[in-house]
């Protein structure tokens, strides 16, 4: 059997890291972790070996290598999953690929000034209204597709898909930047942390000790570490 692995950042800040990673631990597909900590001194040509784009995440399966989130998520799905990763529904599926490449190709300025660090918590204050904004449209995206599908499960389109996977960091972000929520999108972020592997994820997240300063001098005021 060819080995399946997975190559990923630092569990602290690599946001792309993490969708990948969880869907494959939610959906019990055995891969090996290969972590290579983010703008370190011989990070570029580690990667290098594994990624043709130079940029983490990378699956390498057998002969076959995947170095998009997105990709890898599809690729996965298609190859292992019988396409179940996406919602069975043509509507809901459609519905779950826009969704998906919305938050794949978008929300530059949450990114930007919401950078993930699961060691840290920020006090919430305004930053400017391209943030606002671009959370708003989140808090759309999620009421919408949590009030249509509510009645099958608890996940943006009841089962757990793609999508969600797409959205985990922000959920991350979220919770670690005290971001106000309306009580839909509160109780989907406490489900996402919720499961075993998110929670596998942080607790390897607190762990490291590489520190990358531009994604630790945040705007927001710094309250405490996790």
């Amino acid at each position: 059997m060819n080995k399946r692995q997975l190559i990923i950042g630092n569990k602290n800040y690599s946001s792309w890291s993490l969708r990948p990673w969880l869907f494959m631990k939610y959906y019990k597909l055995p891969f090996e972790e290969v972590r290579i900590p983010l703008y370190c001194v011989g990070s570029t040509e580690k990667i290098a070996r594994y990624s043709p784009s130079g940029l983490v995440p990378a699956l390498v399966d057998g002969d076959i290598t995947v170095w998009d989130t997105l990709a890898i998520c599809e690729y996965l799905s298609e190859t292992y999953l019988d396409g179940k990763a996406w919602p069975q529904d043509r509507q809901a599926r459609a519905h779950a690929r826009a969704v998906s490449a919305e938050m794949h190709s978008g929300f530059a300025n949450v990114r930007k000034h919401l950078s993930m660090n699961v060691r840290a918590r920020f006090q919430w204050q305004y930053i400017n209204s391209d943030v606002e904004r671009e959370i708003a449209r989140i808090l759309t995206l999620w009421e919408t597709c949590r009030t249509q599908f509510a009645s099958a499960g608890p996940w943006l389109f009841g089962e757990f898909s793609i999508a969600d996977a797409m959205y985990v960091p922000v959920c991350l972000r979220f919770d670690r930047y005290n971001v106000p929520l309306n009580a839909l999108a509160q109780a989907y972020v406490e489900h996402v942390l919720a499961l075993d592997a998110m929670r596998e994820w942080c607790e390897a997240a607190l762990l490291e000790k590489e520190v990358i300063g531009w994604a630790e001098n945040a705007q927001l005021l710094r309250v405490d570490k996790i």
